[in-house]
């Protein structure tokens, strides 16, 4: 006896045709499956061209950085320190009857996404920046002013500093210091 309601066309609701219960249901499953592959390959897409524009974007904000080091070393006039104590200095010049600007503004670190520097110094005196972000660059070549980052094998070894700087003593950068905004 047949379970179930019988239809119109003579089927029973309830009973499968030629043994196919299920079929559709895998079908979905499989699709789902592959779908969540494709979404995983382009979210790994997505985070690797994120991470090439934030590297661009330090080294773009570690530039400004370093001309503005110079900037500040150049204008400096006869009988006061030629290097910041704060990178704030950088911003707001008060050496100067009217205050020079030699930064726009002081930028936030595009690995971290903090407002906080490592601060490389001669003393009290701030002769680079650098990221505090310790992960694996992408980038290993280099260009131009650049150059001396090629072989670093962590952002927090691209020290932007002054070109004006180089007869500054070597100072290695210090423990993870910072400037907090």
């Amino acid at each position: 006896m047949e379970k179930g309601v019988r239809m119109r066309n003579g089927d029973v609701w309830g009973q499968s045709r030629s043994g196919q219960r299920g079929f559709g249901y895998l079908l979905v499953l499989f699709a789902l499956a592959a779908l969540g592959l494709l979404l995983a390959g382009a979210g790994q897409v997505w985070h690797t061209a994120q991470l090439r524009e934030n590297e661009a974007e330090l080294l773009f904000i570690g530039n400004q950085f370093r001309l503005a080091l110079g900037s500040y070393q150049q204008a400096t006039p006869e009988g006061t320190p030629q290097l910041p104590l704060k990178l704030e200095e950088l911003v707001e010049d008060r050496r100067f009857p009217v205050p020079r600007r030699h930064l726009r503004k002081l930028y936030r670190d595009p690995m971290t996404g903090k407002a906080q520097w490592g601060l490389v110094k001669a003393g009290e005196r701030i002769i680079g920046v650098h990221s505090l972000a310790d992960g694996r660059p992408l980038k290993f070549y280099f260009s131009d002013s650049n150059a001396v980052f090629e072989g670093a094998v962590r952002y927090d070894q691209w020290v932007f500093s002054s070109n004006t700087t180089a007869d500054a003593p070597a100072i290695p950068v210090t423990a993870r210091s910072s400037n907090s905004l």
